[in-house]
């Protein structure tokens, strides 16, 4: 009993070391050719991966933020998505913005409510009243056929 304890020990505390071994020696990937080492924790300071960023900063966070080194050219624009490209000026029409109107309530559950109203001002935002299946008027917005931003009218 004795011997099949103290080889367990044993075997525990080898694979013990040689795990630690291996892993003291690991080291994280060389930067890619032609990358410029900018920013703090260029020097590899400790804790710092050479980037400006910490080592466990290489996942995710990194691809949405982009390199932590004040640069912008490689961060995407803020709202961009894979297969989406959003344009400064969207050129919204009536149609549209009652899509995108109705849209909005089916997103938040609500199928009972409608989109009424909806009608171009002479001032340049895009009327629509929000209503109850019945047809009274719960609340007016008015949305930016350029920007899309939505205001409250009443």
């Amino acid at each position: 009993m004795r011997n099949t304890i103290l080889a367990a020990v044993v075997a525990f505390v080898i694979g013990g070391i040689a795990t630690g071994a291996l892993v003291a020696d690991a080291q994280p990937a060389p930067p890619p050719p032609g990358q410029v080492m900018e920013g703090p924790g260029a020097g590899g300071g400790p804790g710092m991966d050479g980037r400006g960023g910490r080592p466990w900063m290489h996942g995710w966070m990194h691809r949405m933020h982009g390199p932590m080194n004040g640069s912008d050219a490689a961060r995407p624009a803020p709202g961009t998505f894979a297969l989406v490209f959003r344009h400064e000026d969207r050129q919204l029409a009536p149609a549209d913005v009652q899509k995108i109107a109705e849209a909005f309530l089916v997103w938040q559950g609500n199928h009972t409510w409608k989109i009424i109203d909806v009608a171009a001002t002479p001032e340049g935002p895009i009327g629509f009243a929000v209503a109850t299946p019945e047809g009274a008027v719960i609340a007016r917005f008015t949305m930016d056929p350029h920007s899309g931003r939505v205001s409250r009218q009443g």
